[in-house]
């Protein structure tokens, strides 16, 4: 048996459970998903060979082998803090380096180009690197720390961590495979919606996975899942397979409507907001010049 593919988030995810001794509560800490949690600890069990906690109607305790662990898990975590402090300060001090995060291009008219010429002109000693995260990462990399500043959409996972500035504001449109029956509309209402089969976000982000399943507009009526979606090409193959439909911002909308998929105006569901966020303990001033920088280029509708 090897056990070289356990990684940091599930040592945080199994010190979470171990410290509350309840699922639900050690998945509010770490803002995620309690289904999400449960699984992650499931795989973590199955890479070592035995399960780590009983859990039973009284409630959750740590098996033998989970109280074996404990305490390698948490010095395992406290060393891999300080070395990445470690390196954050050396980088810091050797380069002036800011990663910049994203799971989606910012795009948007010229933005990024924009942000990084106010940028430079104010650091011109700042090197700038850009760093494309998954979306099963809703915060772009801003949670692990491996991004300093990063391009998201909000609702953020954890919001009193992070402070933002909205770059845009978008109305969502909905995207729909050209043989859909409402492909040749001109736009729809939401409430038409409410039955199709919707291709949702991985469950990692749930404030933003509702989101985008417009749960607020619902009127209290589930979703409908078709199909999980964590790229825009797989999202494409969804949507002309005909596994469901989706809400999109109208920035985004280029990235799908590449044949076989229009986009249509959709009348009862809020804008999106597109933002630029970073930690709010961090108070370089390195973090807070790209802060002003984007502050300058937003447009006056964001």
């Amino acid at each position: 048996m090897t056990t070289t593919d356990v990684h940091g988030r599930d040592l945080r995810y199994f010190l979470a459970v171990a410290e509350e001794l309840h699922f639900t509560r050690a998945a509010e800490r770490l803002y995620v998903s309690q289904p999400a949690l449960s699984k992650q600890i499931r795989a973590l069990e199955r890479q070592l060979g035995a399960p780590l906690f009983d859990r039973d109607r009284q409630g959750v305790s740590l098996t033998s082998v989970g109280t074996a662990l404990l305490p390698h898990a948490r010095a395992a975590l406290a060393a891999w803090e300080e070395g990445r402090a470690a390196v954050r300060r050396a980088r810091e001090a050797a380069e002036g380096t800011l990663t910049v995060g994203m799971s989606t291009s910012p795009g948007r008219g010229g933005l990024l180009p924009a942000i990084r010429s106010r940028f430079t002109a104010a650091r011109p000693e700042a090197r700038l690197r850009l760093r494309h995260v998954g979306w099963d990462d809703p915060t772009a990399g801003l949670a692990d720390g491996s991004s300093d500043v990063a391009f998201v959409w909000l609702p953020l996972a954890g919001a009193a961590r992070f402070r933002w500035i909205v770059v845009a504001a978008e109305p969502r449109l909905v995207a729909l495979p050209d043989t859909h029956p409402l492909a040749g509309r001109d736009h729809v209402d939401f409430a038409e919606l409410l039955d199709e089969p919707f291709l949702a976000l991985p469950d990692t982000g749930p404030e933003l996975r509702d989101h985008w399943l417009a749960l607020d507009e619902r009127g209290g009526r589930p979703p409908r899942i078709g199909a999980e979606i964590a790229s825009a090409d797989e999202t494409y193959e969804a949507l002309v397979g005909g596994l469901g439909v989706c809400l999109v911002a109208e920035g985004n909308a280029p990235l799908l409507t590449r044949g076989g998929v229009v986009t249509l105006p959709v009348t009862g569901v809020s804008p999106s907001r597109f933002a630029l966020a970073w930690r709010a303990d961090d108070t370089r001033a390195l973090v807070a010049d790209y802060a002003r920088a984007a502050a300058g280029v937003v447009r006056p509708e964001a």
